[in-house]
């Protein structure tokens, strides 16, 4: 590694970290770039021992003794700078600071983390990273095998999602799935049955599904303010729901991720 002191918050040198703030943009650089943002030293460790390669990284020089023992295979600059040279770059205070530039992977064929799954979560159309992020984390710690996001799902490897998964993103198989009805019949192919987490009529409880689950399940979750789509629920074989008191009718989405996969472990 190089140890390089950035003098100029604008240098191209710095420009993977610069302005992290605007989430539409860096969601839609960051993949076509190949890159994305790892922050903090314990994410950025997890992400060097799951094989991802980092590219860079900028941090303040108090995280460098943590981190020089991973970061010295690598033929990369190590750039330093204070807590307000870090904030002129990024635009945002960076709490943990220590941020890494790593090259994004190709993502594998969902056919292929379908191959061997019993245990599937499907993230339809969820925009807010922070709960990708959290759902992901409930996957590693729950026992499912992979996550399958949807076209415009939010990008599980994008600097919060990331953050807030805790670096679990890089221990959990994840790719994404076509639009339906193919991905139905992608999951049709590898012996998936669906259950898909909503309000219906004929809705079976969670401890239904619980007392006997398929051999092979893959759970649907919707996006926060609509929930699931017209087409997951159709391409669901079952819809399932979570008993609930009070008058109360759905929780927060990565809430009920995690209480459903406990529910199924």
């Amino acid at each position: 590694m190089r140890i390089e002191h950035v003098t100029d918050a604008a240098s191209d040198a710095v420009a993977d970290y610069a302005r992290l703030t605007d989430v539409a943009l860096r969601s839609i650089t960051e993949p076509e770039r190949g890159v994305f943002i790892a922050e903090s030293a314990k994410v950025i460790r997890r992400a060097i021992g799951a094989g991802y390669r980092p590219r860079s990284v900028l941090m303040e020089e108090k995280w460098l003794a943590d981190l020089e023992p991973h970061l010295a295979p690598f033929d990369i600059p190590v750039h330093l700078a204070d807590q307000a040279g870090l904030e002129a770059i990024t635009g945002y205070r960076v709490h943990r600071g220590a941020l890494a530039a790593f090259e994004r992977p190709a993502l594998p064929d969902p056919g292929a983390l379908l191959e061997g799954a019993r245990r599937v979560v499907i993230l339809e159309d969820i925009v807010d990273h922070t709960n990708v992020g959290a759902i992901i984390r409930s996957v590693a710690a729950l026992g499912a095998d992979a996550v399958l996001v949807t076209p415009r799902c939010a990008d599980p490897l994008y600097r919060r999602s990331v953050r807030v998964s805790m670096g679990t993103v890089f221990q959990v198989p994840w790719t994404r799935l076509p639009e339906w009805p193919e991905a139905r019949e992608l999951l049709t192919a590898h012996g998936v049955r669906v259950a898909a987490l909503a309000l219906a009529d004929d809705a079976v409880t969670l401890r239904e599904l619980a007392a006997d689950p398929p051999a092979k399940l893959a759970l649907v979750l919707g996006s926060e303010g609509d929930g699931l789509s017209r087409q997951a629920i159709a391409a669901a074989d079952r819809v399932v729901t979570i008993p609930m008191a009070h008058g109360v009718d759905s929780l927060n989405v990565a809430a009920a991720a995690a209480v459903a996969l406990y529910a199924l472990a």
